[in-house]
């Protein structure tokens, strides 16, 4: 039988129990066992040890919005290099969008997908099913027999909900079967040929442009039909001011909403595609500081609950291209913690609301049907990340585990990175000057 092992003298922050302060954590047959503050002794002496002095311990990530591509894109991920990248950035938990081919519109795709995720996935996978049958946005998918299969959301990512009859049926769906249905908001009539925000910018570059309006009207619509229904409606990737005064709205009302940002757009704007990055190329695209600072604001007053990856991994040829026939998508699994610390750095959100929008708060969006998640109280899995916040280190896509190596983060330097990750007691990934003391 493996010993357990003390994680010792970190700083613990788990926003679900109010604990930020110097501890250790003991983890027993993969579950939290005990939690002790200050310099309390654990129940047990005879454990290993991992010192985490100076090191940060909180709850294993949990991403409600990432590609794994497999089945059927594997060139680009596969749910083995998927975890792995995961394991890296701190992700105990992903829930893999149905865009794949085939789709995830039926219970044999999803149970390939749980299968391989069983063999060959290093961390928790959790699939999402089809709101349309093959994601064509015409007939509502078998949501019954998805959501006995294990899905633990609805989405036809990728492509919007456009039929309004469609939406409202899955919408009732979702309060029958207590899963959120999860939207890509975006009026394609408006934004077709669109490469990057439109603005400024975009007229200077030549890009057709996305305007923030096809983005607001359909969460709009989105908004009123779940009024409309009483379901469980979450905004994927929000990325306009207007969007996020809609969800406010929206939450005063009492509608059932929750609402995701992701690192790239809370950090980046579109700036980044005046020298045609290809891989700063993102639907919805980057938008302006205005925006930027409006989904800040958001996540500080709970507007925006969670923050999800959209991890979306593409070969380096898919992105070596002319900018307008280059895939929409952003690497993010392995840069997320990082980028998303210069918003710690810089004041604009403290250490403790980043680690509950990336741990308490999607584990409340998921539901208690995967058990504890999100937390380190005692009993629950021991999914949990360490991390160094004041370690600087420079973006190099050649350690990636990812097959996707897209990211317009490349050799940049950042301050903040995962050390090591934990899933059910499980060292999935760890930092070469991470040491584990073995006690014989």
């Amino acid at each position: 039988m493996k010993k357990p092992l003390l994680i010792k003298d970190g700083r613990i922050i788990d926003p679900t129990q109010k604990i930020d302060e110097v501890g250790s954590l003991l983890i027993a047959e993969g579950k939290i066992s005990w939690l002790g503050k200050g310099k309390a002794s654990p129940p047990q002496a005879d454990c290993d040890v991992l010192n985490a002095q100076g090191l940060i311990v909180c709850p294993g990530f949990i991403d409600l919005h990432c590609h794994l591509r497999e089945p059927g894109y594997e060139e680009k991920e596969t749910i083995a290099s998927g975890t792995r990248a995961a394991a890296r950035g701190g992700f105990t938990t992903v829930c893999c969008m149905p865009n794949t081919n085939p789709p995830l519109d039926n219970q044999t795709a999803v149970e390939y997908v749980k299968s391989r995720a069983a063999s060959e996935g290093v961390v928790r996978v959790l699939p999402i099913g089809c709101i349309s049958k093959g994601r064509k946005g015409e007939e509502l998918a078998e949501m019954g027999d998805l959501a006995s299969s294990g899905v633990i959301a609805f989405s036809d990512d990728g492509k919007p909900a456009l039929n309004s009859y469609i939406m409202r049926q899955a919408l009732d769906y979702s309060r029958a079967f207590d899963l959120v249905v999860i939207d890509h908001c975006e009026d394609t009539v408006l934004t077709e040929g669109g490469q990057m925000n439109e603005g400024i910018i975009s007229t200077r570059l030549g890009l057709r442009g996305m305007p923030n309006a096809a983005e607001d009207i359909i969460v709009a619509r989105d908004l009123a039909l779940a009024q409309l229904t009483g379901g469980r409606l979450h905004i994927a990737h929000t990325s306009t001011e207007g969007a996020v005064e809609l969800i406010r709205r929206a939450k005063e009302k009492g509608i059932r909403v929750t609402a995701e940002a992701t690192p790239h757009h809370l950090t980046l704007t579109e700036e980044r595609l005046i020298g045609y990055d290809t891989n700063a190329k993102v639907n919805p695209p980057l938008r302006t500081e205005r925006d930027v600072n409006a989904l800040v604001q958001g996540l500080k007053d709970n507007t925006i609950d969670i923050i999800a990856t959209d991890h979306a991994p593409h070969t380096e040829a898919d992105k070596l291209c002319e900018f307008a026939f280059a895939p929409f998508g952003i690497s993010g699994f392995e840069t997320a913690l990082a980028s998303l610390m210069g918003l710690v750095h810089s004041e604009q959100l403290t250490l403790s609301a980043l680690i509950a929008k990336l741990t308490y708060e999607p584990a409340k969006i998921i539901g208690n049907r995967q058990g504890k998640l999100g937390t380190l109280a005692t009993g629950a899995p021991a999914d949990v990340a360490i991390f160094d916040p004041s370690l600087e280190w420079t973006v190099d896509t050649k350690d990636f585990a990812s097959k996707g190596r897209n990211t317009p983060l490349a050799g940049e330097k950042l301050k903040g990175r995962v050390m090591a990750t934990l899933y059910q007691g499980k060292l999935v990934y760890k930092d070469d000057s991470i040491k584990v003391k073995e006690r014989n």
